[in-house]
């Protein structure tokens, strides 16, 4: 069935709800942010957070909350249909690559157009555009080996660029797709601001604070400066808020953050502002915008009548091995691994949710969630009824953030590619592979926090409440535990779902 359909069938059969009594979402959507880089739940980090920490005090902060994936497309798939990303592909959309969402797919934004909301997407994409539609039929690449690409001259600037935000759910958008991606520009809703008309040159831009620049050729605006980012994109969203805050529909806001993914370029008046390094300047710089976002909603007279959510689609970078020997900041304390992985600090993320009349302002809890159940808390929140063929993984969390029952999920599957998966059911985790780690080991960090040897062993198989950090591999004293989730992954996986309102 058609999402046009479903809206009808929507508008037909769901409990209407007036729009004063809908709350605004305002979705903020860190990138490559580690569990232990928020300084309110991790006593040793050597990053100040004040307003993502004053969110957690007034909201609900969920110590063991989780992203779908270790890398960022996939995950950003899943936060916004429901869905875990594995069951339809694995790895990113590359530089001027399509869109993974099938047409027939619901997307969030779509449910929440269809309950009577303005839609916008700011910052990071990441889910493609139909880069082809645009493009000269006599394009020919450019460069050789890993700097082939297109140059400026190969697309027509002046046309709509189909397949992206627009064509899924939102009502506008505006960023440069993927901080080191091409082409380099901004973009507004389906139209480049302005043309590029160079290749990308990092020459051109200021020395890089961090790490290396990361960023892939391509076209870009003469006048690109990637240091604008987090400036304009943020002013753009406070802008957004306070021109909808009077308007006669609810907004959904999701404001994805380049930050702190590399290239890792925090401005220069947040240079030394944490004791953490250039990257903990850029979190510090993060959190400093996410301020502004909520000040904004206070300005605005509506922070007391909008759901704010915070998250991050997954861990930090490789580079938090050399930070945390540097400045002894392990970006994903207390756990093991880093983006990719499919060990905990992969895809175990901050997680903190303000919902209006919350019960208790403050609240941590320790269950299991995953922003997957976003689409089903707020289908919930709306009287939406999910079809069957949508949010298919997604669990209803609202009786969780109420304060009416302890938790909701059981489970929950992680991966990043197609042969690296692992499952976490009640108080245990199974590595599906010899290893949890994607992008290699690193035996010096290994050794500095006394992790024993690679046992090279077919599974892993953890108690995270008394191992959390997954140190101490028990799969061979726990054959039948090992069985039982093997067994358990492979349901979840062949029966298409694992959301409870389809379970028969």
């Amino acid at each position: 069935m058609k999402f046009s359909a479903l809206f009808c069938l929507a508008a037909l059969f769901a409990v209407s709800v007036s729009a004063a009594e809908k709350p605004n979402v305002l979705i903020l959507y860190a990138d490559d942010l580690g569990f232990g880089d928020l300084s309110i739940q991790n006593p040793k980090s050597k990053i100040p957070t004040p307003n993502l920490d004053q969110l957690a005090k007034e909201g609900m902060r969920f110590t063991d909350g989780h992203s779908s994936s270790g890398i960022c497309t996939p995950s950003r798939y899943a936060l916004l249909t429901g869905r875990h990303h594995w069951r339809d592909f694995y790895g990113i959309v590359n530089a001027f690559g399509d869109s993974p969402f099938k047409p027939e797919r619901l997307t969030l934004p779509e449910m929440m157009k269809a309950r009577g909301y303005n839609t916008a997407a700011i910052g990071k994409w990441h889910l493609g555009w139909n880069w082809d539609a645009i493009k000269k039929p006599e394009a020919k690449p450019v460069g050789e080996g890993r700097k082939r690409t297109w140059g400026p001259e190969a697309f027509d600037w002046t046309q709509s660029i189909p397949n992206g935000p627009l064509d899924h759910g939102f009502d506008y958008y505006f960023g440069d797709t993927v901080i080191n991606f091409p082409p380099y520009c901004w973009i507004e809703n389906d139209k480049v601001v302005k043309a590029p008309d160079v290749l990308m040159d990092t020459a051109k831009w200021k020395p890089i604070k961090e790490g290396n620049w990361e960023c892939r050729p391509g076209p870009m605006t003469s006048d690109w400066d990637p240091y604008q980012n987090i400036p304009t994109t943020t002013a753009k969203g406070v802008e957004y808020i306070k021109s909808h805050a009077k308007s006669d529909k609810p907004f959904f806001l999701y404001f994805a953050f380049p930050s702190p993914h590399a290239p890792i370029i925090p401005n220069d008046k947040f240079d030394g502002k944490t004791e953490a390094g250039p990257y903990g300047d850029f979190v510090f710089e993060t959190d400093d915008a996410c301020g502004q976002l909520l000040a904004a909603l206070n300005e605005a007279g509506i922070a007391e009548n909008t759901i704010v959510i915070f998250s991050a689609d997954n861990g930090p970078e490789k580079y938090a091995y050399k930070r945390d020997q540097n400045f002894d900041h392990w970006s994903s304390e207390p756990f093991r691994g880093l983006k990719r992985d499919t060990y905990e600090g992969g895809h175990h993320v901050p997680f903190i949710i303000k919902w209006p009349g919350l019960p208790n302002a403050g609240t941590v809890s320790d269950a299991l969630v995953s922003q997957i159940d976003i689409m089903a808390t707020l289908a919930s929140s709306l009287d939406f009824e999910l079809p069957d063929d949508a949010a298919e993984d997604s669990h209803n969390l609202l009786p969780l953030i109420k304060g009416d029952v302890e938790k909701v999920r059981e489970s929950h599957v992680h991966n990043t590619k197609e042969s690296s998966f692992a499952i976490r059911k009640g108080e245990w985790i199974l590595i599906s592979g010899k290893t949890g780690y994607v992008s290699g080991r690193n035996k010096d960090w290994e050794e500095k926090r006394n992790y024993p040897a690679d046992n090279k062993a077919d599974v892993e198989l953890y108690h995270f409440t008394a191992d959390p950090g997954q140190k101490n591999d028990v799969a061979a004293d726990h054959p039948e535990k090992v069985n039982e989730m093997k067994a358990l992954l492979t349901q979840i996986r062949e029966q298409g779902y694992s959301a409870p309102r389809l379970a028969k």
